[in-house]
């Protein structure tokens, strides 16, 4: 047989657009991924309006566009495939998003088996490959390359300018009145963002102990929310620092027109190029483990300890990486395919990297902080997620004038995966309140 023979038989079996023959592959792939209909966390719906449902009520609907959808999200099988499916129109997911990783969670274990893989593949390259959407966008829309030493202050300004500089009056949309991107503090599970947020700012500065007239330092303040409540409800002399201009840009107009001004302020500035001689009584650094790194966290820990005071208090906070991912006990072939962490890295977190509090808490201590309580926001950060997601879609038409359909689905994608990550216990969140001991031995705290 020729290779022309071998390419007319190839063309021959492949299913067309439209077909039954396709229908019945798009079927077939599904339930050897997801399993039986009956017993799927999410239904099924087919680009000729035919539907799967389970047993019971499912909260998600994972859309299938076209007949060649499934080929593009599965060849190769991996997170950032699954992920550009969506971005691209391919597959909708309608409902709760946050269970469309568990498609993902049901996927990736059958990755591991060779016999399953080869068999998928011989599916999938069945399916055509002439029905992708004229105005799909190129493959790297919306991405952003750095250049540079990881972790060097040009590039971590670059990757921070990335996410949080896509536009404040987006951030406005979906966030609370003081635009804080950290978990709320709910007491009941009822309340509502803006009232979560302002019990989070007021239980921050409780817990640092805040009193009228100390000197606060936020590193990685955001758009100035947290130094706002303190200069405002605690008396605090409060500066924040960011690498945003968009945050600094918005913080300094926030904080000029609130009259807050006059007792803090928020500067463009890397944590490493504070004045070396600059002290604070107290120093709170909400959201930051993330964007630093596992081999700068040391560094990161020395410099808050430089400026602390003997004696002062530090509060660190951010996401953390729980030993508990699914994906942690399959084959190094399944974990190398999937990828997990590859849509996150190319769209939304540039040079994210989360540790596990261990290593936060051993690079503290290290640096000579001593560890005063461990305290953790996972279920928070699920609850708050869930109403930033909900927020958005609710507003969906002024956050596609704003950024675009593409990047309106990134966030909405990114939020919701991360809430279920939160809810399952595939990540967490954490604070470490610290204290710098005092000069002299055996002082009283």
């Amino acid at each position: 047989m020729t290779r022309a023979d071998l390419e007319d038989k190839t063309t021959w079996r492949r299913p067309q657009a439209g077909s039954d023959a396709a229908l019945h592959a798009a079927r077939s792939i599904l339930r050897d991924l997801l399993g039986p209909t009956p017993q799927r966390a999410l239904a099924v719906q087919y680009w000729d309006g035919s539907r799967e449902d389970p047993v019971r009520p499912a909260p998600t609907t994972l859309v299938i566009r076209c007949p060649g959808a499934l080929r593009r999200m599965l060849l190769p099988p991996s997170e950032l495939a699954f992920g550009e499916a969506y971005l691209r129109d391919d597959i909708d997911l309608l409902g709760d998003i946050g269970p469309a990783m568990g498609v993902a969670e049901a996927i990736a274990p059958r990755l591991g088996s060779v016999r399953r893989l080869a068999s998928l593949t011989h599916r999938l390259l069945l399916l055509p490959t002439d029905d992708v959407p004229e105005a799909a966008p190129p493959r790297d829309a919306h991405t952003f390359h750095l250049i540079g030493r990881r972790h060097s202050r040009a590039r971590d300004a670059a990757a921070v300018q990335h996410h949080y500089d896509v536009g404040n009056d987006f951030y406005r949309l979906w966030m609370d009145a003081y635009m804080q991107y950290s978990p709320g503090r709910f007491g009941t599970g009822l309340e509502d963002l803006d009232v979560a947020q302002a019990a989070k700012l007021e239980y921050l500065c409780h817990t640092l102990q805040l009193q009228p007239g100390e000197r606060l330092l936020d590193i990685g303040c955001g758009w100035g929310g947290l130094v706002q409540y303190a200069a405002e409800r605690f008396g605090a002399d409060a500066l924040g620092i960011t690498l945003s201009r968009e945050q600094w840009a918005l913080a300094h107009e926030r904080l000029a027109l609130s009259g807050a001004g006059k007792h803090c302020r928020v500067e463009l500035l890397d944590y490493r190029d504070l004045p070396r001689d600059a002290v604070y009584d107290k120093i709170v650094s909400v959201g930051m483990f993330e964007h630093v790194g596992l081999s700068h966290m040391g560094r990161y820990f020395d410099e808050a300890w430089r400026h602390t005071r003997p004696g002062g208090l530090f509060l660190a906070s951010g996401i953390v990486v729980l030993p508990s991912s699914p994906l942690a006990p399959l084959g190094w072939a399944a974990r190398w395919l999937w990828r997990e962490g590859e849509f996150t890295q190319r769209y939304v977190f540039p040079d994210g990297e989360l540790a596990t509090a261990g290593d936060i808490i051993r690079c503290a201590e290290r640096a000579g902080f001593e560890t005063r309580s461990v305290a953790s926001d996972r279920e928070a950060y699920a609850l708050t997620l869930r109403h930033w997601v909900r927020h958005l879609e609710s507003r969906h038409d002024e956050a596609v004038r704003l950024v675009g359909e593409r990047r309106y689905r990134i966030w909405r994608l990114y939020m919701g995966v991360a809430a279920h990550g939160f809810a399952t216990g595939r990540i967490g969140d954490i604070q470490v309140l610290l204290r710098r001991p005092p000069a002299a031995s055996g002082a009283p705290a």
